[in-house]
């Protein structure tokens, strides 16, 4: 027997869980500990000395330090039950559930932003702005550093592959051939929305710190002390975009969207559908990060076996399970 055809025959689980899972995990609690640490740091310092521009800013990193640690934990639940039998088709989707969360979370950042920016507007406040502007700084070094450790990174591949096939013959005359197999030995590649969630928390702080950087100076330097709120107002709409994107995009996922550059349901019309097979019901949906699933119905004059179908489809990278059911045609 083969290497392949014995990975086929053999049992097989449904972890679909991300190529990076275990280094992205690592990473978001490495986060959330320089976070944290800034945090205390800045509530400290702003208590010791008097400065409520620092107090401030250390609450404020708490509620991202509280936002990454829905995704540290989405990780960790997520790996603990990679192989629970209850979870059916694994826990690779339940990143995608966490980045929906901090999506939410992120839009009502933006919403508060936007509002006290609106109200500074309407009613301005006395900046101490060498203050405002060493705190600004700070912060953005620390999400700078951050940034760098949650940036994507899809050089890691993972190879897998294993299944099982069974096929069943009617007094009817009517053939049915079931296949449910996973196809391996290539790389996973995919949009871990979990991390990318806790990625934007941090650039959304960064880019809130560059603004008011940029607004601080100008106020001190030309007087334009509107600046600062109008830049919040700014800051606000492009947080709000981004929650938007990561909405619509674990959203889509968790409701099997299948998006509109996805073409691996071509691929699989491409592959299947030679001679006089036909596919007479498809759908994809995605499993996890980089793993796709499929239930595909063909149907065909001259029936092939289950073995056949599934070779055509090895070479896409994407599809990790699959469930072949083949008909004879009228």
């Amino acid at each position: 027997m083969t290497e392949h055809a014995a990975r086929l025959a053999s049992p097989h689980d449904h972890v679909f869980l991300g190529d990076d899972h275990a280094r992205n995990e690592r990473r978001t609690w490495l986060v959330i500990a320089i976070t944290a640490s800034m945090m205390v740091v800045e509530i400290v310092a702003g208590t010791v000395y008097g400065s409520m521009a620092l107090v401030a800013d250390g609450w404020h990193m708490s509620t991202h330090a509280a936002a990454m640690l829905i995704a540290a934990l989405a990780y960790l639940y997520a790996r603990r039950n990679a192989r629970n039998p209850r979870f059916t088709f694994g826990t690779g989707k339940l990143g995608d559930l966490a980045g929906f969360a901090s999506a939410v979370i992120l839009a009502l950042v933006a919403l508060l932003i936007g509002w006290e920016s609106l109200l500074r507007l309407y009613d301005p406040v006395a900046i101490d702005f060498s203050q405002a502007i060493t705190v600004a700084v700070i912060g953005l070094a620390v999400n700078l550093v951050c940034a760098w450790l949650l940036r994507g990174d899809h050089h890691h591949h993972h190879g897998h592959g294993h299944g099982h096939g069974h096929h069943h013959d009617h007094d009817d005359h009517h053939d049915h051939d079931g296949d449910h197999s996973h196809h391996g030995d290539h790389a996973h590649h995919g949009r871990d929305n979990n991390l990318r969630a806790a990625y934007l928390h941090v650039l959304a702080d960064a880019l809130t710190s560059i603004l008011a950087i940029a607004a601080l100076v100008a106020g001190r330097t030309y007087g334009l002390n509107w600046m600062d709120p109008a830049m919040g107002v700014v800051g606000a709409l492009v947080i709000a975009n981004w929650s938007w994107s990561l909405i619509r995009n674990a959203g889509g996922v968790l409701l099997d969207y299948v998006p509109e550059g996805e073409n691996l349901p071509q691929q699989i019309r491409q592959a299947l559908e030679t001679g006089d097979a036909k596919i007479a019901d498809l759908h994809v949906w995605q499993l996890g990060p980089g793993h796709h699933g499929a239930i595909i119905a063909i149907q065909a004059q001259t029936p092939q076996q289950p073995s056949d179908y599934r070779r055509k489809l090895a070479h896409l990278q994407d599809l990790s399970h699959v469930t072949i059911e083949v008909e004879r045609a009228a």
